[in-house]
């Protein structure tokens, strides 16, 4: 029986139309009155998660940041944070400013960029997140982030990912939860080690952990789980690496892997 559920929003929980429906509302919730511990694993912002979560009638700790911040609910007691090193973020912002990319930083859950642009403005309407313009970036590099984000062509962020692997080394997990987002956190920053540590915190054997994704970036989560499940709209890459591939995000995929794995398991 799983006991623990972490369930990515974008592209997995949320249809097209940005909506978590009723039938899959209802699934989260009966997966909760059977004492499941029903979770949210996001690249988003905890402001942007936890809209959707109290939306959702949830209560627990959710995951955001690909895994660099879980924070709860209720109370907003923060259980898991890791930040971008202060070397590696100054080492990123100079290669950004060298080669003239788009870089936004996460700062006390306030999105912040150097300059108001169309990519800033696509990812703002999209997550439905404010940003605020700050020309001296190099004071917010100085501060805590959880997640330094770059926008860009998706195949020229491919090119450059293994670039800034070798840039800024073993300390930082690099990632993209979109063709066009490359995200960079902490080493621990990923939704693998917040599941993990989710896990212990709830007394759940990882054996009895569901994870749900459709990108990259939720592959250390479904690896990590006892269950990993990736939607039927997931990148190919992930569905490989899955133990289950479900409905896609507009067929209620959640729900049915939902309804297939707890509600009507003996």
């Amino acid at each position: 029986m799983y006991k623990l559920i972490a369930i990515d929003i974008d592209d997995t929980l949320i249809n097209d139309d940005k909506e978590v429906t009723p039938a899959t509302q209802q699934a989260l919730e009966q997966a909760v009155a059977k004492d499941v511990v029903v979770t949210l694993a996001t690249g988003r912002a905890y402001a942007s998660a936890q809209k959707i979560a109290r939306q959702t009638g949830l209560n627990v700790p959710i995951i955001t940041y690909q895994g660099a911040l879980i924070k709860n609910l209720m109370d907003e007691k923060v259980l898991y944070e890791r930040y971008v090193p202060k070397d590696a973020a100054h080492k990123l912002f100079e290669y950004c400013i060298e080669h003239n990319l788009h870089l936004q930083v996460y700062i006390d859950d306030k999105l912040y960029a150097r300059e108001e642009n169309q990519k800033l403005k696509y990812y703002s309407e999209l997550n439905r997140t404010p940003y605020f313009i700050e020309p001296d970036f190099e004071k917010l590099i100085a501060q805590k982030t959880p997640k330094m984000l770059i926008i860009d062509d998706p195949s020229y962020l491919d090119e450059i990912a293994p670039v800034l692997r070798e840039l800024l080394g073993s300390e930082v997990h690099i990632t993209k939860s979109k063709p066009h987002f490359l995200e960079i956190m902490h080493f621990e920053g990923t939704k693998g080690h917040a599941l993990t540590f989710l896990a212990n915190h709830f007394d759940v054997d990882m054996a009895q952990t569901m994870a749900l994704g459709d990108s990259w970036n939720d592959h250390e989560m479904l690896e990590a789980a006892g269950l990993g499940v990736a939607m039927g709209n997931a990148i190919q890459a992930l569905k490989d690496i899955a133990g289950y591939v479900t409905l896609s995000n507009n067929e209620d995929g959640v729900k049915a892997a939902i309804e297939k794995f707890v509600l009507n398991a003996e």
